[in-house]
């Protein structure tokens, strides 16, 4: 049963987190995803998703690629209690011996675990737990209390190695970049290479991207933080783009263009990861359940949309995000090659 008071996103999360606490739903199991929450409960999705991010905070439940939000394993869910306990959060539906067991042994069990944690702590171990959980469970899981529960140490040790949330964000964009370098540049450089470089470059972009679902969306073009790894890729097309006749402002803005399409696209690698684990569907799957007659009268009304009527009569077109890269990255690639030869001429 859900408590009253509160608001509706903590009501609802107590009665999920009762719900774990009390073993009906067992570690694995399937928690109900977004949609279903707010068809259960009648709220707004914004709700429903405050609901799980703050299950996921506690390290109660988890993003399971293709799978949805599972429910932890035993030691992850003892782990979370314990720091509920110590917060002085109250889990609703916990009573009895077992609960006031569990409060009084709290603090002993999470200072032993802190004390371990604590002398071993680093800000290279702070950030690649950081990555880990946005890597699996999105940007909106990640805070730094979920990371200091996940290192099983107090939230305010993190500060004496990470000033904040921002400076975390920055290291782990520098460190997600860096763990794929660049190719070595080649010994002498043609003047027709300079189209291969810019591919290589914006290859590699693209596999980070898909690598960190979260990390298109951390990105700005123009307020860009100094990360030195994610610099050295403006470096590097700059650097092949040098000696063609550009200016340096058509260098550097051919650079940047480049890699803001390359970031802008890979934008939906979170979205498609965020909305398959609140639907359970894979894009493909999602798309065969759209009802079929809804669908064919959209494409095949020739008064209003003559083109996708047309696209719905010939083959079928494939508009994967990977088909898309491909198409405007060669156009992008394109339309510098139009500048260098005006240049040139």
């Amino acid at each position: 049963m859900v408590a009253e008071s509160g608001t509706p996103s903590e009501r609802i999360a107590a009665e999920l987190r009762r719900r774990i606490v009390a073993g009906e739903l067992a570690p694995g199991a399937r928690v109900p995803s977004t949609r279903r929450i707010t068809r259960e409960w009648g709220v707004a999705m914004a709700t429903a998703t405050k609901v799980l991010s703050r299950l996921r905070e506690e390290g109660l439940v988890r993003a399971v690629p293709g799978v949805g939000t599972v429910v932890v394993g035993t030691k992850a869910s003892g782990a979370a209690a314990v720091e509920a306990a110590v917060a002085g959060v109250k889990v609703a539906g916990a009573k009895g011996a077992g609960a006031e067991a569990a409060a009084a042994l709290a603090p002993a069990a999470v200072r032993r675990a802190r004390a371990g944690g604590e002398r071993d702590l680093t800000r290279e171990r702070i950030v690649a737990t950081a990555v880990r959980v946005a890597d699996v469970e999105g940007l909106a899981a990640l805070s730094m209390r979920r990371v200091a529960t996940d290192l099983g140490v107090a939230t305010m040790s993190l500060y004496r190695h990470v000033p904040g949330k921002d400076e975390l964000l920055r290291l782990m964009l520098d460190v997600a970049f860096g763990e794929q370098p660049l190719p070595e540049p080649p010994a002498s450089m043609s003047a027709s290479d300079w189209r291969e470089g810019l591919e290589s470059v914006a290859r590699l972009q693209w596999r980070i991207y898909r690598r960190h679902p979260w990390l298109a969306s951390t990105m700005s073009f123009t307020r860009p933080v100094l990360a030195p790894d994610a610099a050295l890729h403006t470096e590097r097309s700059m650097a092949v783009l040098a000696g063609l006749g550009l200016s340096r402002d058509e260098m550097a803005q051919a650079s940047v263009a480049l890699a803001a399409f390359v970031c802008g696209l890979a934008v939906h690698f979170e979205r498609e990861a965020q909305a398959e684990q609140d639907s359970g569907l894979s894009a493909d799957e999602w798309m065969d359940r759209l009802d079929d007659e809804d669908h064919d009268r959209l494409m095949s009304d020739p008064d209003r949309f003559p083109m996708f009527d047309a696209m719905n009569r010939g083959p079928e077109i494939d508009l994967s995000l990977e088909a898309l890269f491909e198409f405007g990255m060669a156009r992008m690639l394109d339309g510098i090659a139009a500048v260098i030869e005006r240049r040139r001429a």
